[in-house]
């Protein structure tokens, strides 16, 4: 009989003084108004948006530096939301920002930080790409596939277990296209960012591209 007496007891602890697990919003990836990728909190008091380009190596030097600390301290707890928006620069921007859509919202920051990790391999494919190629293709799409082919993106996008047919089809999606580059004329001809990255933090625009500016542009409460 006595040995009942302890599980009733826990019976009669009321529901509300028992913990539930704290919410991972770092999980929750979402697409936003204009085609970001908002990752978090929706009602997190301190939101961030980033303006990135993929052809970058100071963005790609941001996302390395300032990911792993954003995801943990930032946005894990609900205290930050981050929106990922473009700023595309040209057209091997255009194809890579296209390929970092693939697989929707779910695979979006997978892809995002992967683009960046790997940029020092498929930047040269570019570079020598652009400097041999005198003939590009007419149509834009089949010049972004042949781009994709041919410095290494569709290689690297494939490692994440995307097939060509997929790829082909990402840098095709009209809508895709559309929200870019309305994101892109938001970007340099509206919010007017001074380069990328380029940062706004609860509307406000910093003066400034690397984490440590980015971090001190952060309301104490969001630490």
């Amino acid at each position: 009989m006595k040995k009942l007496l302890l599980p009733l007891a826990l019976l009669a602890v009321p529901a509300a003084l028992i913990a539930a697990p704290a919410a991972n919003w770092v999980s929750r990836v979402v697409l936003s108004p204009i085609g970001g990728h908002a990752m978090g909190n929706p009602n997190a008091p301190t939101k961030l948006v980033e303006y990135v380009s993929y052809t970058c190596s100071h963005c790609a030097h941001f996302v390395d530096e300032a990911s792993g600390p954003l995801k943990s301290d930032y946005v894990k707890g609900g205290k930050v939301s981050v929106e990922v928006r473009n700023a595309v620069r040209d057209r091997y921007d255009l194809t890579a920002a296209l390929l970092a859509r693939c697989g929707g919202p779910a695979r979006f920051m997978g892809n995002h930080e992967a683009l960046f990790a790997n940029q020092t391999a498929w930047m040269p494919q570019i570079e020598a790409y652009d400097a041999a190629t005198t003939q590009k293709p007419a149509d834009q799409t089949a010049a972004m596939r042949d781009i994709g082919r041919k410095t290494g993106l569709y290689t690297l996008m494939a490692k994440r277990g995307f097939t060509d047919a997929q790829l082909d089809a990402c840098v095709a999606n009209p809508r895709s296209m559309k929200q870019i580059l309305a994101m892109t004329d938001d970007a340099w001809n509206k919010v007017k960012i001074g380069g990328t990255p380029g940062f706004i933090v609860n509307g406000t625009l910093v003066k400034g591209s690397t984490w440590s500016i980015l971090q001190a542009a952060l309301p104490p409460a969001a630490r």
